[in-house]
Protein backbone atom coordinates (compact mmCIF):
# COMPACT_ATOMS: atom_id res chain seq x y z
CA UNK A 1 0.00 0.00 0.00
CA UNK A 2 1.58 3.40 -0.65
CA UNK A 3 1.77 6.18 1.69
CA UNK A 4 -2.23 8.16 2.67
CA UNK A 5 -2.18 11.30 1.44
CA UNK A 6 -4.37 14.17 3.46
CA UNK A 7 -6.52 14.92 0.44
CA UNK A 8 -7.69 11.24 0.38
CA UNK A 9 -7.13 9.33 3.09
CA UNK A 10 -6.44 12.16 6.36
CA UNK A 11 -8.87 15.01 5.31
CA UNK A 12 -12.38 12.69 5.10
CA UNK A 13 -11.21 11.19 8.86
CA UNK A 14 -12.62 14.54 10.00
CA UNK A 15 -15.92 15.71 10.15
CA UNK A 16 -17.31 19.02 9.79
CA UNK A 17 -18.39 19.18 13.40
CA UNK A 18 -14.92 18.35 14.38
CA UNK A 19 -13.31 21.27 11.84
CA UNK A 20 -15.52 23.42 13.33
CA UNK A 21 -15.10 23.08 16.91
CA UNK A 22 -11.14 23.39 16.59
CA UNK A 23 -11.28 26.40 14.30
CA UNK A 24 -10.40 28.51 16.88
CA UNK A 25 -7.11 26.61 17.33
CA UNK A 26 -6.27 25.34 13.51
CA UNK A 27 -8.01 24.06 10.51
CA UNK A 28 -8.57 20.48 9.96
CA UNK A 29 -9.41 20.32 6.75
CA UNK A 30 -6.13 22.47 5.73
CA UNK A 31 -3.26 20.01 4.94
CA UNK A 32 -0.17 23.07 6.42
CA UNK A 33 -2.80 23.52 9.80
CA UNK A 34 -2.88 19.34 10.38
CA UNK A 35 1.24 19.04 9.44
CA UNK A 36 2.01 21.98 12.12
CA UNK A 37 0.02 20.25 14.42
CA UNK A 38 0.39 16.64 13.64
CA UNK A 39 1.76 15.43 16.81
CA UNK A 40 -0.71 17.15 18.96
CA UNK A 41 -3.62 15.82 17.47
CA UNK A 42 -2.45 12.64 16.94
CA UNK A 43 -1.95 12.83 20.92
CA UNK A 44 -5.79 14.06 21.30
CA UNK A 45 -6.93 11.25 19.11
CA UNK A 46 -4.84 8.19 20.39
CA UNK A 47 -5.80 9.22 23.88
CA UNK A 48 -8.92 9.52 23.57
CA UNK A 49 -9.40 13.11 23.96
CA UNK A 50 -10.25 13.98 20.55
CA UNK A 51 -13.07 13.98 19.12
CA UNK A 52 -15.56 14.87 21.98
CA UNK A 53 -18.02 12.32 21.38
CA UNK A 54 -16.16 9.03 20.32
CA UNK A 55 -12.86 7.91 20.24
CA UNK A 56 -11.40 6.97 16.78
CA UNK A 57 -11.34 3.40 15.32
CA UNK A 58 -7.75 2.40 16.04
CA UNK A 59 -6.92 1.85 11.92
CA UNK A 60 -8.04 5.47 11.53
CA UNK A 61 -5.60 6.57 14.12
CA UNK A 62 -2.68 4.56 13.01
CA UNK A 63 -3.55 6.08 9.41
CA UNK A 64 -2.97 9.03 10.81
CA UNK A 65 0.36 7.84 12.56
CA UNK A 66 1.04 6.52 8.98
CA UNK A 67 0.85 9.87 7.44
CA UNK A 68 2.82 11.36 10.02
CA UNK A 69 5.78 8.86 9.46
CA UNK A 70 5.36 9.62 5.57
CA UNK A 71 5.83 13.05 5.69
CA UNK A 72 2.58 14.51 5.88
CA UNK A 73 1.98 14.37 1.79
CA UNK A 74 -1.15 16.24 0.13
Amino acid sequence: MSSPSFDADIRPLFREKDRNSMLSHFDLWSVDDVRRHAEPIYRALAGGAMPCDGRWPESDTQLLRSWIDGGGPA
